[in-house]
C-alpha cells in the first residue's frame, strides 16, 4: 500500500504528465477517485436551512470546474496535498452558496474553519450524529434512532468546536492527524490529543445511551 504522501505524489506527477499531453482526462479519473470522499466532506458540512436548495452533486460538480480552472497554477505550486486542494475547492464552494442562500444567516451556518488562510464551513453536529446513528442501528429501528439522534446531537453540541471538527476530520473523512492539524491550525499533538478527547466523549454519550441517561458532563 503506498503512503499517502507517495500517493499524492504519484497523483501530481499523473496530472502534470496529462497537462503536458494535453490530456484532459487525468484530472477527471483523479476527481472521481476522491468523489466520494469530497460527498461525504459536504454532507457532513451542508446546513440544514439549505437543503432541498443545495445538492451535493452540485457542489462537487462546481469544484471539479474550479479545479479545472485552477490546475495549472496548482500544479505550478502545489502547496498542500492534492486531495486536499480538491476538499478546499469544494469546501470554498459549499461556502458561497451557503453565503447565497441563506445571506445574513449564513454567519451561523456553521463554524468556519481554516486551511492555509482560507475559510471553510465546520462539520455540524446534526449530520454527525446522523452518522453516527446510521452506523449503530438499522432502518427498522426508527423510533430508536429519533432518540439516539437527538441525545448524540446534545452531546456533540456541548463539545469544544475544535474537538468536534477533529472528530468529524478523522473519524468521518478518514483523514490523518497531520491533515487534521494543518486544516485546524493546530500542533500534530494538540490535534491527537483533541481526537483521543473527542472520542473519550462519543463513548461516554453511548454509555449513557445504553443506560437510558442523557449524556452530559465534559
Amino acid at each position: 500500500m503506498n503512503k499517502p504522501g507517495q500517493a499524492d505524489s504519484e497523483e501530481i506527477a499523473s496530472l502534470r504528465e496529462g497537462v503536458r499531453l494535453g490530456k484532459s482526462k487525468a484530472l477527471g479519473a483523479l476527481f472521481e477517485r476522491h468523489r466520494p470522499r469530497l460527498r461525504r466532506m459536504v454532507l457532513l458540512r451542508l446546513d440544514r436551512r439549505a437543503q432541498g436548495r443545495i445538492d451535493a452533486s452540485d457542489v462537487i460538480q462546481d469544484a471539479f470546474l474550479e479545479a479545472t480552472r485552477r490546475l495549472e497554477a496548482y500544479l505550478e505550486d502545489p502547496r498542500m496535498p492534492f486531495y486536499l486542494w480538491l476538499r478546499f475547492l469544494t469546501a470554498q464552494k459549499l461556502l458561497q452558496l451557503h453565503r447565497r442562500h441563506l445571506g445574513v444567516e449564513a454567519r451561523d451556518a456553521g463554524r468556519e474553519i481554516s486551511l492555509y488562510r482560507g475559510t471553510m464551513p465546520g462539520a455540524t453536529s446534526a449530520a454527525l450524529a446522523e452518522q453516527l446513528v446510521s452506523r449503530q442501528s438499522s432502518p427498522s429501528q426508527a423510533a430508536i434512532q429519533v432518540e439516539m439522534k437527538a441525545r448524540l446531537q446534545e452531546a456533540l453540541d456541548a463539545m469544544d468546536p475544535d474537538d468536534r471538527e477533529v472528530l468529524a476530520l478523522r473519524q468521518f473523512e478518514g483523514l490523518t492527524n497531520r491533515q487534521a492539524a494543518a486544516i485546524l491550525g493546530l500542533g500534530e499533538a494538540a490535534a491527537s490529543q483533541r481526537y483521543v478527547r473527542s472520542l473519550q466523549r462519543l463513548k461516554r454519550a453511548f454509555e449513557a445511551l445504553e443506560r437510558g441517561k442523557t449524556p452530559r458532563g465534559p
